[in-house]
């Protein structure tokens, strides 16, 4: 079975390499052009995929309000590009998008049926993906919502948390947003999955457990230094959104329903985030 993955740089292609190995191509900006048609159906027909796990995402939420159009090229026209290819090479697709497609006013887990309202500039081109996908290749595609994504490689809010940690006297982190760190790790394992047993259809996949920032925060700096990965604690203040306002509106609660994943993709173990973070920063510490 050869699969290729879309994307060479970010948190989740990392992870999926680790699990699949050779197993993989990994195509990267400098192999491919995923936001034009005929550069990246030609790499592909040469490549001739069984399954191509599209980890490529414009994630710089606040920038994409500023660059709109390198965003939805990016988030939107590629998987229109990888879908058309995938339709008419009998291929399957498993694409990953984000809690940001809803608007976070409802107040409890979000079912993957739920309706999308984006709010920023990086959902809408997210769920422009989604619509894209859903409606090219609604019976070789596994669309998968994650959110809070982290892992040992990359940038990302754990390794942010630490160095911050370690440099200033105090923080204050937003405790009015409400969602699930994901370490990338598991998230790939369901990809993974998805891949290997062509499923079909819209699954949510986060770790287990709710959390704010505040709270994903404090955990860090307990775990940090209980590893050794910080050497002192300092004051960590919950705040409102209200005193820190970005370029891109944010949902409030973004809680994914996992149920329906949990049934599906049963070999993997979904585990508590907190869990999670401890395995990852024994990870980065090793």
């Amino acid at each position: 079975m050869k699969i290729v993955i879309i994307g060479n740089a970010g948190q989740l292609s990392y992870e999926l390499v680790r699990i699949l190995g050779e197993d993989a191509i990994c195509l990267g900006p400098e192999d491919t052009d995923i936001t034009k048609f005929d550069v990246v159906s030609k790499t592909l027909s040469n490549l001739a995929p069984e399954i191509i796990i599209n980890a490529a995402a414009y994630t710089a939420v606040d920038k994409a309000e500023e660059d709109p159009a390198l965003c939805h090229a990016i988030n939107a026209t590629a998987v229109e590009n990888l879908a058309k290819y995938c339709k008419q090479a009998n291929a399957f697709l498993v694409h990953v998008s984000t809690d940001y497609v809803f608007n976070g006013h409802k107040g409890s887990p979000y079912l993957p049926t739920d309706p999308i309202e984006p709010q920023g500039a990086y959902g809408k081109t997210k769920a422009d993906g989604e619509k894209a996908l859903l409606e090219i290749l609604p019976e070789a595609s596994c669309l998968i919502r994650t959110a809070w994504v982290y892992s040992s490689h990359g940038n990302n809010f754990v390794k942010t948390m630490l160095r911050l940690m370690a440099e200033k006297p105090q923080l204050n982190v937003i405790d009015d947003q409400i969602g699930t760190p994901t370490w990338a790790k598991g998230l790939a394992e369901a990809c993974v999955s998805a891949a290997e047993n062509h499923t079909i259809g819209v699954y949510h996949w986060t770790d287990e457990g709710v959390a704010s920032w505040y709270d994903f925060a404090v955990a860090i700096q307990e775990l940090g230094i209980e590893k050794g990965l910080l050497d002192k604690s300092i004051p960590v203040l919950p705040i409102p959104s209200s005193q820190f306002p970005t370029p891109a509106k944010r949902p409030h609660y973004s809680v994914l329903d996992k149920q329906s994943a949990r049934e599906v993709f049963a070999t993997c173990k979904p585990t508590h985030w907190r869990k999670q973070l401890s395995a990852m920063l024994d990870e980065l510490k090793a």
